[in-house]
């Protein structure tokens, strides 16, 4: 079975790191135990997946994911203003801070504070990785069949 090649149908356990176009690593657990998923399970992006798509156990490589495979580009409708009064008078706002706000389904949803002044708050919805071609660097340890559920 080490001839299985990573598919549609099969388990993947893998060590991984996420690095951006200036070197610095966004995420990674080659400091940990290998991470499994089955392919299709919704624990990586399909542009992740399909990347992976041939490698079997014991290989490693360095892949380019483009924005369209990852994290998609920015969206400027993704880009919100809202109103200063909807945050909390005791908050120091500064750029960059990241707040959950709820979304219409009732979940969280993160945005970055890109401007502010006392009236308005422009908040960016977008990915804060959308845009960027990262590197995905991984260490294939196992790839089996996936059991079916």
């Amino acid at each position: 079975m080490d001839d299985l090649i990573i598919s549609e149908g099969t388990r993947v356990t893998l060590n991984f790191a996420l690095v951006l176009e200036d070197g610095s690593e966004v995420d990674t657990n080659f400091d940990q135990a290998p991470a499994s998923f089955s392919v299709g399970d919704g624990s990586l992006l399909p542009g992740f997946e399909r990347a992976l798509f041939g490698l079997r156990s014991g290989d490693e490589a360095l892949l380019e994911i483009p924005p369209e495979d990852g994290f998609g580009q920015p969206n400027e409708m993704n880009i919100q203003s809202i109103a200063r009064d909807q945050f909390d008078g005791d908050t120091q706002l500064e750029k960059g801070m990241v707040f959950s706000f709820a979304d219409a389904a009732g979940g969280e949803l993160p945005g970055v504070v890109k401007d502010f002044d006392d009236r308005e708050v422009i908040v960016d919805f977008n990915h804060p990785l959308a845009g960027r071609t990262l590197s995905f660097r991984v260490a294939i340890h196992n790839v089996e069949v996936a059991e079916l559920h």
